[in-house]
């Protein structure tokens, strides 16, 4: 492009942006629910799920109180499912696939069948990887996932059939695929954009979800115990998060249209891409490094308190006055994800000499409802949530931030099949919400008057 041409494409966004210039008080005339969100917060009721539930807050006679938060996958709570399958030392990610996807815990029988089904599933097709993959890497992982979606609908035996049956096969094998896909990006990505070694390990069927994918990114193949069972958990505590997160939405959104399934997760892996919704967690890794760097001896309270000021002041760190993984559009007391992955991160912590760093975040954690309520004055309660924790678990696992977002993905994918499956089966109607047009009216002019 020469710089006339950029220059035209200058003026053509600066008239871009006076034409989609809508002045604040126009929203409030026409009650517009910017956001799909209530005056209060609250969310607009667009749909009816039995996948999952979150709960921040209670209503009575229209007054919204917050309570202790609860996330709820088919009607079990979060808390039972984890402390089910971590009790028996076991990883829990397949079981509660099968529960979000068929409504119901496994048998034995029944969950080593669908680990089976995974196990084998997880291969990539034969030339896939050299083909999508290899020939064509990308340095975001995220839109190289989307792409190895997107190619898949080429190599599947039946990809526009919406009956169910053919929607959960196709599922299933995106869920078993999603770690290798991942995997390879990855390694891809090392190579020709990092000029480091790539290595390409195999998955092996009788490994879980944590421990493929633990297997496939290092060069060594190698981890503990301890290590899949922390990366398996953080993998079911991002598995589903009610119908109404950017992703799952979108889900819904596109399957509504009867498109198909290729299609419809693709879109969803878009979505999750976006720095406002799986991308959090990458954010908080930044701010943190940048608390250390600047913020004098972080381990004392007063100045790191002094230096969060700042950045919620919009003085420091990236100018948006946001502390990352602190506060969420629903929990308000607490998220039980960051409740959850927290006591595993502590344990982590000691066993990698990290305990110090740890107690940065649990500081980071305390003072700043404190700050917010302080220099945000808005009466919001907030509190920690998965994200604060979960970078710092992925960083403790001595994976690089480019996997972070993708391995949220991995998990995902879980929510985003049960919720394409559920509207598929009584969605019955294309999702459309109206926009009010606030366009001035205007008369032809002809070209050469103009």
């Amino acid at each position: 492009m020469t710089e006339e041409q950029k220059k035209t494409i200058a003026v053509m966004a600066e008239n871009i942006k006076t034409a989609n210039f809508v002045p604040r008080e126009q929203y409030e005339k026409y009650n517009v629910k910017r956001g799909l969100r209530n005056a209060d917060g609250t969310g607009v009721l667009v749909g009816l799920t039995h996948v999952g539930e979150v709960i921040g807050y209670e209503k009575t006679d229209g007054v919204k109180k917050s309570v202790p938060g609860k996330l709820m996958y088919r009607g079990y709570e979060i808390n039972e499912l984890v402390n089910g399958f971590q009790k028996d030392q076991r990883s829990g990610f397949e079981e509660i696939a099968y529960l979000l996807l068929c409504g119901k815990l496994p048998s034995k029988n029944e969950l080593s069948e669908f680990k089976a089904i995974l196990g084998h599933q997880r291969n990539l097709p034969d030339g896939f990887a050299e083909d999508m993959i290899m020939k064509a890497p990308s340095n975001n992982i995220m839109n190289k996932l989307a792409r190895c979606v997107l190619a898949s609908y080429t190599y599947d035996e039946n990809p526009d059939s919406t009956d169910i049956q053919n929607v959960l096969r196709q599922c299933i094998s995106l869920i078993a695929k999603f770690p290798t896909m991942v995997a390879y990006a990855y390694q891809a990505k090392r190579r020709y954009f990092d000029g480091k070694s790539m290595y390409i390990h195999n998955p092996k069927p009788e490994l879980s979800t944590a421990e493929n994918f633990l297997r496939m990114v290092r060069s060594n193949k190698k981890f503990t115990k301890l290590e899949a069972d922390i990366l398996d958990l953080a993998l079911v505590l991002h598995a589903e998060h009610g119908g109404g997160n950017n992703s799952s939405f979108t889900t819904r959104v596109v399957t509504s249209t009867g498109t198909d399934t290729f299609a419809a997760i693709s879109s969803a892996v878009g979505s999750l891409k976006g720095p406002k919704h799986g991308g959090a967690n990458h954010k908080i890794m930044g701010m943190i490094d940048d608390i250390k760097r600047n913020a004098g001896d972080w381990r004392d309270d007063k100045k790191l308190y002094d230096y969060l000021v700042k950045i919620i002041k919009k003085e420091a760190y990236d100018g948006t006055g946001l502390i990352y993984g602190m506060g969420h559009a629903v929990y308000t007391i607490s998220d039980p994800r960051a409740v959850l992955l927290k006591q595993k991160a502590e344990e982590l912590a000691e066993a990698t000499n990290s305990t110090e760093e740890f107690q940065l975040y649990r500081r980071i954690e305390a003072l700043t409802p404190e700050i917010f309520a302080k220099y945000k004055a808005n009466g919001k309660i907030i509190c920690a949530n998965v994200d604060m924790y979960s970078g710092f678990v992925y960083s403790m696992l001595n994976l690089p931030p480019e996997l972070y977002t993708p391995i949220f993905a991995i998990a995902r994918i879980i929510g985003w099949s049960a919720h394409r499956i559920e509207e598929l089966t009584i969605g019955n109607r294309i999702i459309r919400p109206a926009y009010k047009s606030d366009a001035a009216r205007q008369s032809y002019t002809e070209l050469d008057k103009r």
